[in-house]
């Protein structure tokens, strides 16, 4: 649903509703009265279809293929080995070529006039990648709010994900590391895309679920207080975030054995990690399909005679920005997990950096490694969803838990800069690495992604998630910008490490300590309630 505009502005973005919609998003709004601060109540889509065992089946495999082993593991390992393959050893100059012991921070490429690292490409791609994120989501992350736009942007992008995965069997040698640089990018936004617009659909599915009809309707009788709504509806919404996370997960770790078949038996074979990222596509690709034959339509409102869905975006979120103070824990939200999220993104790319040149970009140890975290997440998200549910847990309390982990993973990096002995300089660290991310950062997205649709103003999903996208896919513009210009500057990945650290405590603190996920919640409401009550 898009967001409409206050009597007095422009008429032409705002959509046509009548009471029949606001039926339809069922909004339903208890005030403060005589000071007492009483609950709001977000109610379910009564209009839209109940979701059924098959749909929400095939929403969860979709997420099981979309898991991002191929567009955003190995396509970066595969971009950075022909890269490095192609540049020359710093140290020696042109005509010296890499050796197996050269870190990327010393592999030298053609740039421009000049020349830059291998690890600083690599950066410049990702930060590319994510400007181009940004654009999109700033653009039609709105219209997808209206008609079935959303439906078929969703279809789209995923097509040209898993053409640009089936294009990289064309990636065969060093000279070709351009042409690398561009698949990686197509598949990395279209990959991140597809994981903003397939989170925007969470918020409407869990309202239409049974069990969340049938809370709605023990409310109305009053056989549920309107505390003991707002938390057993924020259970449900956790569990499909969590069963979701979990799929994805599993999805990672069937995708990693199955790439095993290839990698063990033709490990010899130079076209080896080509067929490898064929395979990991057409997994998705065979898991995926059936959401978009199984989907019920929940089309939102027609687009406003005047409009086009390249324009409405930039209009619906300059209109909610405007009104801010109306929404503070959702901006403040947003804000400071565009931070987070940068920090966080980066030191992932930074450390699978350290972490191909330790291995040298073999999609065999990656694979292992990518074992060992996935089976990890799979557990660790069932294992903090039952915590969360059997001592009913807030969402925002396990948010902190698993966030601390996002502040080690850069600290433990910065350590690497004073010593050899640990800093991920050893093969068991990655381990760890890879261990603990596990753990911690795969219920931490789905506790996040909880967060903001607590935070969303009902019948606003794909504008506000949209704009969480472009916090959290679309974030990293500071860090690999600021890394790589570091990292060009001392030729050591290690001297990037200090700057996340410090931009993911900064952007921690502010969500602890400056986001109240209740009243936030409740600000939501009203903000959508009033919103249809002034057209």
């Amino acid at each position: 649903m898009a967001l409409p505009v206050p009597k007095g502005n422009n008429p032409a973005v705002i959509p046509e509703f009548t009471k029949q919609d606001d039926d339809k998003h069922g909004l339903s709004v208890e005030v403060v009265q005589d000071g007492i601060d009483v609950p709001v109540i977000a109610t379910v889509d009564n209009d839209g279809p109940i979701v059924t065992r098959r749909e929400l089946w095939a929403y969860y495999l979709y997420y099981n293929g979309d898991n991002g082993v191929g567009p955003l593991g190995f396509t970066q390992t595969l971009f950075q080995s022909l890269a490095t393959s192609a540049a020359f050893d710093a140290t020696l100059g042109p005509g010296h070529a890499c050796g197996p012991e050269t870190p990327s921070s010393a592999c030298l490429l053609p740039w421009g006039s000049g020349t830059k690292t291998v690890s600083s490409v690599v950066l410049v791609a990702n930060g590319v990648s994510f400007a181009i994120m940004t654009a999109l989501f700033t653009t039609i992350g709105s219209a997808a709010d209206y008609g079935s736009f959303g439906r078929w942007l969703l279809f789209i992008l995923t097509v040209i994900c898993w053409a640009s995965q089936y294009a990289t069997m064309a990636l065969t040698e060093p000279s070709r590391w351009g042409l690398a640089m561009a698949l990686f990018m197509i598949g990395f936004v279209t990959y991140g895309a597809t994981l903003v617009f397939y989170a925007a659909l969470f918020p409407r599915l869990a309202r239409n679920t049974p069990l969340a009809r049938a809370l709605k309707e023990k409310y109305n009788r009053g056989e549920l207080s309107a505390e003991e709504f707002e938390l057993e509806e924020s259970l449900e919404k956790n569990r499909i975030s969590n069963i979701s996370t979990a799929h994805s997960n599993i999805g990672y770790v069937v995708t990693l054995c199955l790439n095993l078949s290839i990698l063990l038996p033709l490990k010899d074979n130079p076209k080896v990690d080509n067929y490898t990222l064929v395979l990991t596509n057409s997994y998705w690709v065979l898991v995926g399909i059936w959401w978009f034959i199984f989907q019920q339509p929940r089309p939102g409102p027609r687009l406003p005679k005047g409009e086009n869905y390249l324009t409405i975006g930039w209009k619906q979120i300059w209109q909610a920005i405007k009104q801010y103070k109306k929404l503070p824990y959702t901006f403040t939200y947003i804000f400071a997990f565009f931070l987070l999220a940068d920090g966080l993104n980066t030191t992932g790319t930074l450390v699978n950096i350290c972490q191909n040149d330790k291995f040298q970009f073999s999609f065999l140890k990656n694979t292992y490694l990518g074992l060992a975290q996935a089976l990890t997440s799979t557990l660790s998200t069932f294992g903090f969803w039952w915590i969360q549910k059997y001592w009913k847990i807030n969402t925002k309390t396990m948010f902190v838990i698993t966030n601390v982990a996002t502040i080690l993973i850069p600290l433990w990096g910065m350590i690497g800069i004073w010593t050899d002995k640990i800093g991920y300089h050893n093969a068991w660290e990655f381990w760890a690495y890879n261990i603990v991310f596990g753990l911690f950062q795969a219920p931490y997205y789905a506790f996040s992604q909880t967060m903001m649709a607590e935070l969303t103003p009902p019948g606003f999903d794909n504008m506000f998630f949209g704009l969480f996208g472009l916090s959290n896919r679309a974030s990293s513009m500071i860090g690999p910008n600021v890394i790589q210009a570091i990292i060009d500057k001392t030729q050591n990945n290690w001297q990037g490490f200090p700057f996340l650290f410090a931009l993911c405590v900064a952007a921690s603190l502010v969500i602890w300590f400056g986001v109240d996920v209740k009243r936030g919640r409740r600000d939501a409401v009203k903000f959508a309630d009033e919103k249809r009550k002034n057209i």
